[in-house]
């Protein structure tokens, strides 16, 4: 777009009270590019469909691999990438029943969350609760989903069970770390892969740590358990660690795969499933927005009331602003962050 047609739409951006005709969005036009942040016209919104403006939008390593076509789903380009949202409703669809203008909320959609606005079809839109923060809000959809989804819909974990959380001091990770100890009433154990995150994942309500990247994983697993082995495993790197992982489960102890930070995506031996009677499942949680949304949207409501209650307590690693969004993403693929990494939209 030209400079003097830019500046006109510039001039022109209101619409109409609380709608923007065009609005900053981060565009990934070419796979492995950088990012860019461009002016986008806006569209009208469809009966069912909310235009939200978007306060904070959280940064997961699917949005990297969306824009590097490594990822399950890829949207056709140009794209705007972005899973979830937390923001302030500015104009309804005329079947919309659900919320209202100046509602907050948060969403979890496929892409286009990373921009000043989004469009939303409202029954992916959950009330975020007095007294939880836009920050906070916009923390919990995907990490507290996995979180949630993995330790009880899959994993079945048990009151007094040990659940082992692997890359535990990850946005993921410490989420599964507050679920398993605070809700779930489980004890934890932390594998981390320096010392500074271990000693994090103890402040957070793990029991016990260990330090995968020296020593001998397993062989510290069988001390902190007596020998007994753990009972889940929530395990995010793959490779070795995920090997020495499934080597420690209990007997009828259960692992679910959330994902492979580590780059390396292990072959399973299935001898070891069988002598002692234990499972590997995996978990994809926002195909349950498509597969099964009646428990997704219930998960979602639990989060939101447990965050009100105090139960929960999401960790925020670094904030980037809107036009920082390469640099988040590079922190996040060099593993830089502990905790949830931000965009802050304002």
């Amino acid at each position: 777009m030209a400079a003097a047609g830019l500046a006109q739409c510039l001039s022109h951006r209101l619409d109409k009270p609380g709608c923007c005709r065009y609005y900053r969005a981060a565009i990934c036009r070419k796979l492995k590019d950088p990012l860019a942040i461009e002016e986008v016209p806006s569209r009208p919104i469809q009966p069912d469909e909310v235009r939200v403006d978007v306060h904070f939008c959280g940064v997961n390593f699917a949005d990297i691999l969306t824009c590097r076509g490594r990822y399950q789903e890829s949207p056709p380009l140009p794209f705007t990438p972005g899973i979830e949202l937390a923001g302030q409703v500015m104009e309804t669809g005329t079947n919309v029943s659900t919320v209202k203008e100046g509602d907050r909320v948060i969403s979890v959609i496929n892409f286009n969350t990373m921009a000043e606005q989004c469009i939303v079809d409202q029954k992916k839109l959950w009330q975020i609760p007095e007294g939880v923060s836009y920050q906070e809000a916009a923390a919990l959809p995907v990490c507290y989903g996995t979180a949630i989804l993995a330790l009880e819909q899959r994993a079945r974990t048990q009151p007094g069970e040990t659940v082992l959380v692997t890359a535990a001091a990850g946005a993921t990770g410490l989420a599964l770390i507050d679920v398993a100890s605070n809700i779930l009433q489980a004890k934890v154990i932390a594998a981390a892969g320096s010392d500074e995150k271990c000693k994090l994942a103890l402040q957070r309500g793990a029991k016990s740590a260990v330090n995968y990247s020296r020593g001998n994983m397993k062989e510290e697993l069988k001390k902190l358990t007596g020998g007994q082995g753990v009972n889940v495993v929530i395990e995010a790197v793959g490779g070795d660690v995920c090997l020495a992982a499934l080597h420690s489960l209990a007997w009828e102890g259960r692992m679910v795969v959330i994902g492979f930070a580590g780059g390396s995506i292990l072959s399973i031996p299935s001898n070891l499933l069988l002598v002692k009677n234990t499972s590997v499942m995996g978990i994809y949680s926002t195909r349950y927005l498509k597969e099964n949304f009646p428990l997704f949207s219930k998960y979602m409501s639990s989060i939101l009331q447990y965050c009100q209650e105090g139960s929960i307590k999401p960790h925020i690693g670094r904030i980037f602003k809107l036009e920082e969004i390469n640099e988040a993403f590079e922190h996040v693929t060099q593993r830089k962050t502990t905790g949830k990494v931000i965009l802050s939209v304002k």
